[in-house]
């Protein structure tokens, strides 16, 4: 049986900073905010709550957050609130959550008021009033924010608070969608083609499917795709489609792994390959029963035997599991820790895993290992044990757990530090093609970390990382090329990595590639397209990204 990772390496995912064209002085922030003063404790907290040049900190950014808050600063009362509504850094606290939105929200900060909209509308921290949501919804939309626009098009859509009306609901997508915002492009899209609150338009749909798709809207991605397929609006072409579904597929569309999965069974656009075509047709049946669907349809689809039934998966594992065969064992083990085909059992799942990995399974011995690192699914967090697993995957020549076990070493989480090891394992994936590891390779060779300091062979690793689609190496490639480091200096080239890693909402490439547009840097200058980049990669909370607004702002002000 072709099986998935069941975790992805999200030890990797933070695990070096991004740079960035214009550093803050945390230290200078740090000192003002000590002496009391709000607007640098509430940038402080955001510093925190982000990890933007300091390591990533939810307690100390929300006492940070509430300094500023006790301060009556809106911004800092917003942020209070989230993180209470999400359990960052605390427990979630509901009622906590509409306390401090409402605070913000009656000052008339946009994403409070809509936040506040959003708690009405779910019923959390307040009894669920849908006239309520729908007001607040309103003052933010009113005020330009385009989540409230949004959802205030949508209550209008279902008549939720208000009366329906198609009509409206599509205003205010449409406010939402001219700001680039990806959800209200699709929204929007979808009402042109089925003709509701507006004139049935192929062509204006499309425009705004295309739209939505390219600032990564999975279900925009996913019809995208089949547009292409059908050769509506385009050129039909496999190729595209399959571009799109996978995009699309990859964010956990379950439709369009659906999609991805026929073009694999079939062969169009990619190379006739059922393995693949097993995988997308289970990762589009975790949406109803779909892993176990997934798994299955490997074995049933094309007749292998049985027929199509989840149930009877999980009884083909366990009777191939208890026999002792390890592939079987994991398998059974991945099916109790989704819940699939039998109740979900984290303790279950920790068991088969456990009975893979000692004999030899790598997956298993991977995903045991990073549920050890996380404390998650029925084991509590131990970092030896994690390292343990890890290590064991690794010395098979497991490229996943190869690059966690170099995260590990080179936290020194369950290991002794060790900056040559981290170095060795990262490199092991890396040459193999893991670009988690092909980036952090990159930074040990840009920071001469484990490795002498070497701008060329950073720059080297970043590309390779970045071509895959690693937005840290996208950014990172982009600010060599950008201060000539390792690379001839090329304004052009550092817009381009820039611009894929911003595509991808990272916000410091959004910032960075706004700062190119201000400048006409490898861009034609344009101040238009600075803002809209500056206040994406504000949105993002990235705090150099909101004094650029304030500078090109207060220029205006004086023509």
């Amino acid at each position: 049986m072709k099986r998935i990772v069941l975790v992805a390496i999200l030890l990797s995912a933070a695990l070096f900073p991004l740079l960035s064209l214009a550093a803050d002085e945390p230290d200078s922030l740090m000192k003002k905010a000590e002496t009391g003063d709000a607007e640098a404790q509430m940038n402080i907290g955001l510093m925190y709550y982000t990890g933007n040049e300091v390591p990533q900190d939810y307690t100390k950014a929300l006492y940070w957050f509430k300094l500023a808050g006790e301060k009556g600063i809106a911004k800092a009362e917003y942020y209070i609130g989230r993180m209470y509504a999400n359990a960052y850094g605390v427990k979630r606290n509901d009622g906590e959550a509409v306390n401090w939105y409402r605070k913000a929200a009656e000052k008339g900060f946009p994403d409070a008021l809509t936040n506040l909209g959003f708690m009405y509308f779910a019923g959390r921290g307040v009894r669920r009033d849908d006239v309520e949501a729908a007001k607040w919804f309103r003052m933010g939309a009113e005020k330009g924010d385009a989540t409230a626009q949004t959802n205030l098009g949508f209550m209008y859509h279902t008549g939720r608070g208000v009366p329906r009306d198609d009509v409206e609901a599509v205003k205010w997508y449409r406010k939402a969608a001219e700001q680039d915002y990806p959800d209200a492009q699709y929204d929007l899209a979808i009402m042109y083609a089925s003709g509701t609150g507006v004139p049935k338009d192929d062509a204006e749909a499309i425009k705004w499917f295309q739209k939505a798709a390219v600032q990564g809207n999975a279900p925009a991605q996913n019809n995208l795709g089949y547009l292409y397929f059908l050769g509506n609006g385009f050129p039909q072409s496999d190729v595209e489609a399959v571009k799109w579904y996978r995009k699309a597929a990859e964010q956990g569309n379950a439709d369009a792994q659906t999609n991805l999965g026929f073009m694999y069974y079939n062969g169009r656009g990619v190379p006739l390959d059922h393995a693949e075509a097993a995988k997308w047709f289970r990762k589009g049946a975790e949406k109803g029963n779909p892993e176990a669907q997934y798994n299955l349809g490997f074995f049933y689809f094309k007749g292998l035997g049985v027929p199509y039934n989840d149930t009877e998966a999980v009884k083909w594992f366990r009777m191939a599991a208890e026999r002792g065969y390890p592939p079987a064992q994991a398998s059974l083990g991945y099916m109790y820790y989704n819940g699939q085909g039998l109740p979900q059992n984290s303790r279950e799942a920790a068991k088969w895993y456990r009975m893979a990995a000692e004999q030899g399974d790598v997956v298993a011995q991977n995903n045991l290992g990073d549920m050890y690192a996380t404390g998650t699914g029925g084991v509590p967090q131990n970092y030896f044990e994690a390292a343990k697993w890890f290590q064991a995957a690794a010395e098979k020549g497991y490229t996943a757990a190869q690059t966690n076990l170099g995260v590990l070493y080179y936290n020194g989480s369950g290991v002794s530090q060790n900056i040559l090891e981290a170095e060795k394992w990262f490199r092991m994936a890396a040459e193999r093609g893991d670009a988690a590891a092909q980036t952090n390779l990159g930074f040990l060779f840009f920071s001469g970390r484990g490795v002498p300091q070497n701008d060329a062979e950073a720059a080297k690793w970043f590309r390779k990382a970045a071509e895959q689609g690693d937005v840290a190496a996208q950014l990172n490639l982009g600010f060599l090329y950008y201060n000539g480091r390792g690379v001839s200096r090329n304004y052009t080239e550092a817009a381009k990595w820039y611009r894929k890693a911003a595509e991808r909402g990272n916000a410091e490439a959004q910032n960075n590639l706004g700062m190119m547009y201000q400048y006409g840097r490898g861009v034609p200058r344009n101040e238009r397209e600075a803002l809209r980049w500056f206040r994406s990669a504000a949105q993002g909370g990235n705090v150099t990204a909101i004094t650029n607004i304030e500078k090109i702002r207060a220029k205006q002000r004086r023509r």
